[in-house]
């Protein structure tokens, strides 16, 4: 399926679920664009998370639909969609004592490449996280954020031979990786959406961090978007009072448009 650059990568159109009786998101209207990190942002139970699950299936929409380059993401073909949509989880239990090269490798599948060229795709995304060194080693070994980074080389890989910009999905990538692997995964992503035309969408709850990375910032409060747009249009003070109950010092970092907040 081709389509033009117009065409949203997530299209999201009057979406709302709820969890029991309870709504968690409530008429949520987004296009999502190649080439930009878009960071959703919120306090707790703001319905970060579930927006993000929602994209990929992982739970029931009450109403509303979410289409994949223009086409409904329930009409996709399931290893199409795997190519061009992945998601990295803010957790991935995984126990077996598989090597840190063979859990990147999982992401090969459903891709179609022989084995050296799978050799090669598994090296440059090791390469991409820093963790080519430790490509022998027994997974479960590894610290928290190295088996985050890991867990985002297998996504990869698995979206490398996507036949148009892929989406990538992240919850809470950096929750467990110290703070220069936090910067590091951030600039990674910005690189891939202004390098290479992927849709990066990222769960933050660090707001500096989003208006660092971020070309785009969504503020959910109770289930609905209050704010949506750049950094210094979003993170405002009158935002940040309604939604965090904070009364911040907002300045700006010299020399560009970049909120910083204390």
């Amino acid at each position: 399926m081709q389509t033009d650059s117009l065409t949203p990568a997530l299209e999201v159109n009057r979406l709302s679920v709820r969890i029991g009786h309870k709504p968690v998101l409530t008429d949520i209207n987004l296009k999502l664009q190649p080439g930009q990190v878009t960071a959703l942002l919120g306090p707790n139970g703001a319905g970060k998370s579930t927006l993000l699950k929602s994209f990929c299936q992982e739970v029931a929409l009450d109403a509303g639909e979410i289409k994949v380059y223009g086409k409904n993401v329930n009409s996709w073909d399931r290893q199409l969609l795997a190519k061009s949509l992945a998601v990295l989880p803010q957790h991935a239990s995984l126990t077996f004592p598989f090597k840190v090269r063979e859990v990147v490798e999982m992401g090969l599948y459903p891709l179609t490449l022989n084995q050296q060229q799978g050799k090669r795709l598994v090296d440059e995304q090791l390469e991409q996280v820093a963790l080519a060194h430790l490509k022998e080693r027994s997974y479960p070994t590894l610290s928290g954020g190295e088996k985050q980074r890991v867990q985002l080389a297998r996504v990869l890989t698995q979206l490398a031979q996507s036949e148009r910009p892929p989406i990538l999905l992240l919850d809470e990538p950096t929750s467990a990786l110290d703070l220069a692997q936090q910067h590091r995964v951030l600039a990674l992503a910005r690189s891939l959406a202004h390098e290479q035309n992927y849709a990066v969408i990222v769960v933050l709850h660090d707001l500096n961090q989003a208006s660092r990375y971020a070309d785009r910032l969504v503020v959910l409060e109770n289930g609905c978007i209050v704010s949506d747009g750049k950094p210094s249009d979003t993170l405002t003070p009158e935002t940040i009072r309604q939604v965090w109950h904070y009364d911040p010092v907002v300045v700006m970092e010299p020399g560009k448009q970049t909120p910083l907040l204390f």
